[in-house]
């Protein structure tokens, strides 16, 4: 299981990567192997408003249909269309490829409420016991 350095992680398993006032984000390496194959998406809808922890997708499996929550507040201003005809990409890549929206914060100070790489290791060491 991969845990990138440089993004934050939310509880629900979302990882986000900050460029200025944009966080794109995705699900973690360990949310799409507890997901198992990923066969259908609904795309966020892109200038929709979301706020912290708001539901803002299913993600579907041949396991399980999962919510995916905002890790952050803001405006969806991009969604990976190429996950419409190619879901298993987050299988493959989450954390490039597979890649699900970026959002235009609202408050950058959200991002303290996220873990570091290594608190959600500690995390996801504390929820296996």
């Amino acid at each position: 299981m991969t845990i990138q350095p440089e993004l934050f992680y939310h509880k629900e398993h979302e990882w986000v990567k900050i460029t200025g006032t944009k966080a794109i984000l995705g699900i973690s390496d360990f949310a799409q192997d507890a997901l198992g194959d990923i066969v259908y998406l609904e795309l966020p809808k892109v200038g929709v408003t979301v706020l912290y922890g708001a539901e803002i997708t299913e993600i579907e499996s041949t396991k399980t249909t999962s919510p995916m929550y905002a890790p952050l507040g803001g405006k969806i201003v991009s969604v990976n269309e190429t996950l419409k005809e190619r879901p298993e990409l987050i299988n493959k890549d989450p954390y490039g490829e597979g890649w699900i929206a970026v959002i235009e914060m609202t408050d950058p100070k959200e991002v303290e409420k996220l873990m570091t790489a290594s608190a959600y290791e500690a995390f996801l060491q504390k929820e296996e016991h």
